[in-house]
């Protein structure tokens, strides 16, 4: 447990337990998050609140700070495993009650670039703010994606590169969904070291984002005008 005194979980209230997960998240305390995720299961929360309220509000801190230069990359990785280990437990129940989705994003690593601490750092962070992530890993030539977009009828797709001389092939990908017709489907994102804003307009993405928190913060909000756009249709 996170204090010198022992926490006893299921005496808490449930608003003291959603802030004692949030504080269990943040010190990346898995265990604790499985053991309280179970106690609120227990007392008739639905999957969807467990996830939205407890966990997502949880990691929407986390992602916070992190942005803020006050947590760094290891804890965040930390906080992330905490979550997965309550979303393991949460992933079949989401499944069986067609809980509402964020959206769904497929990401990977381009072409001849097997760098992947940033590209994970996104997806656990995408998965930390309730979306659906399907990573590809590393080295991933454009039919990859393609099928990969196609198959999972994802929302949006994530690109990394930590070279210089990988960058380009984002394009590649990108030209191709146009030839293809279908670039309008999705939401293109792309990040890594040597990109910038300027980078990403260039090669027609819909955004750079310069680290994980500021990745989570641009999908809400084009997803968020992706629902609007479909509403007003």
């Amino acid at each position: 447990m996170s204090d010198d005194e022992e926490i006893i979980l299921s005496e808490l209230s449930d608003d003291e337990l959603v802030q004692q997960m949030f504080d269990d998240l943040y010190d990346g305390l898995k265990d604790e998050i499985v053991e309280a995720v179970n106690i609120l299961l227990e007392r008739g929360w639905q999957p969807y609140d467990i996830l939205t309220k407890a966990l997502v509000g949880g990691m929407t801190i986390v992602g916070h700070d992190f942005r803020d230069g006050i947590l760094f990359v290891p804890e965040v990785l930390l906080a992330a495993n905490a979550m997965k280990g309550g979303m393991a437990i949460l992933k079949p129940l989401l499944a069986e009650t067609d809980a509402p989705r964020v959206g769904k994003m497929v990401i990977g690593t381009v072409k001849g670039d097997i760098h992947d601490i940033g590209k994970n750092l996104v997806s656990m962070m995408m998965e930390g703010a309730g979306f659906e992530v399907v990573d590809l890993g590393i080295n991933n030539a454009v039919e990859s994606y393609l099928e990969a977009l196609r198959r999972e009828k994802a929302d949006i797709l994530g690109m990394s590169a930590l070279l210089t001389t990988t960058m380009p092939y984002m394009k590649t990908v990108i030209d191709t969904l146009t030839a293809e017709g279908i670039r309008e489907d999705y939401i293109v994102l792309v990040g890594g070291a040597p990109l910038n804003e300027e980078f990403g307009r260039a090669i027609g993405a819909d955004a750079y984002c310069r680290d994980a928190a500021v990745a989570v913060e641009t999908a809400k909000e084009w997803m968020a005008r992706k629902h609007n756009q479909m509403a007003a249709g």
